[in-house]
């Protein structure tokens, strides 16, 4: 049977409060070792580390990592971490989760990227086998290539499911650290390979309502919007505004995004039916939208509002019926780092929904710079998402 561990520990000496966190993990497995003893029957072992001084994050990994035993470790450094029940932003705190998976294969891996001609090349992913079920990845958004890695990652991995997120640090760029195995990294991405019946699969909350109708692209280069419905994509925008409500008006000034239908093909789109990215620009004097994406003549799309009640109301949906079939155990949680205090009144929303209707205690992760999962069977990178992935009991 698997068993699963979690904590959260916060103090000004992260080193201090990473020890306490692992071994309060540890103390959950049942059956496993004392706390006195290293690894504590632990197959897997992720850690997530906030902290003002990069080398203290980086010192704190290093003392999990030396008492996670013979258990394969995942980490990184972030603006906020999840466990224990709480969700902690901004100061030093140190949360871990781990797992006794007897059914599970775990297979680390380390991502580097090098100059082939004249395009970048990711190194280091190794070919999923037949057993495995999902990938986990960590990732330095400010110099490794995630958003390509992810979109080909699909087809590359013959649709292995990859779950995840971006690391980030409290003094941004320089404070970002990886840390796997045993080892640190400042670079590149990190990650594992899970597989065996005991990986249940993925959750994936973006949290959106359509607003407005939904629109052909009918005029588009790269990642600009230039006609929607065969019109000038910031006068539909305007137009869109003026006839809103003052509610929704409210929230589209606070920011407005929009979703691509991820089914063409379906009579009618509505919430949930769309991958959402962030309108980012718009042009009046040559009439384009800029959007988080790249966008096709034919696609469909509609615009979105997020707020704090429709993001609750997704979230817990969502956990629901991917709980009504399954005996989960365990999840590794990535939410965006705008969703916690940014989105919701308490920093705890996201794991408490989790813990709440999936019936389960052991739930960690960390607040990301960009969260990765699966939509409708393709992988990607999302913003002010919710990420789940689940472990059987």
């Amino acid at each position: 049977m698997a068993r699963f561990g979690d904590a959260l520990t916060t103090g000004a000496d992260l080193v201090n409060a990473a020890e306490r966190a692992v071994m309060a993990a540890l103390e959950q497995l049942e059956g496993s070792a004392p706390a006195s003893a290293e690894g504590g029957g632990a197959d897997l072992l992720c850690f997530f580390v906030c902290g003002a001084d990069p080398e203290e994050v980086t010192l704190a990994g290093k003392r999990v990592m030396a008492l996670a035993g013979d258990a394969v470790t995942l980490g990184c450094s972030s603006t906020g971490v999840i466990g224990g029940g709480r969700g902690v932003e901004g100061q030093g705190a140190v949360s871990v989760w781990c797992a006794s998976l007897p059914d599970v294969e775990i297979t680390p891996f380390r991502l580097d990227t090098v100059i082939e001609g004249d395009h970048l090349a990711v190194v280091g992913m190794r070919e999923p086998g037949p057993r495995d079920r999902a990938a986990i990845l960590l990732a330095n958004p400010y110099e490794f290539p995630t958003q390509a890695f992810v979109r080909e990652s699909t087809d590359a991995l013959h649709g292995l499911p990859v779950v995840g997120g971006m690391a980030d640090g409290l003094r941004g760029e320089e404070s970002v650290r990886l840390f796997v195995d045993g080892d640190v990294a400042e670079n590149g991405a990190i990650g594992v390979l899970v597989g065996g019946d005991g990986v249940l699969g993925t959750v994936v909350s973006q949290g959106c309502r359509p607003i407005g109708p939904s629109m052909t692209v009918t005029k588009a280069e790269g990642n600009l919007l230039v006609e929607l419905a065969g019109t000038n994509a910031y006068e539909k925008l305007e137009e869109l505004v003026d006839g809103l409500s003052e509610e929704d008006r409210e929230l589209a000034a606070q920011g407005l995004h929009i979703g691509i239908a991820m089914d063409e093909y379906a009579d009618h789109h509505e919430q949930g039916d769309f991958l959402i990215r962030s309108l980012s620009g718009a042009d009046p004097e040559i009439g384009a939208l800029t959007i988080g994406d790249m966008v096709e003549v034919g696609q469909t799309v509609r615009f979105q509002v997020r707020d704090a009640g429709t993001a609750d109301e997704d979230l817990a949906r969502r956990l629901a019926s991917f709980g009504t079939d399954r005996s989960v155990g365990a999840g590794l949680l990535f939410s965006c780092n705008g969703r916690g205090t940014a989105l919701f009144p308490r920093s705890d929303h996201d794991v408490l929904a989790v813990r709440r209707i999936l019936g389960v205690d052991a739930v960690a992760g960390l607040f990301a710079a960009g969260e990765i999962g699966p939509v409708s069977g393709v992988n990607h990178v999302h913003e002010f998402t919710a990420c789940l992935l689940a472990f059987s009991r």
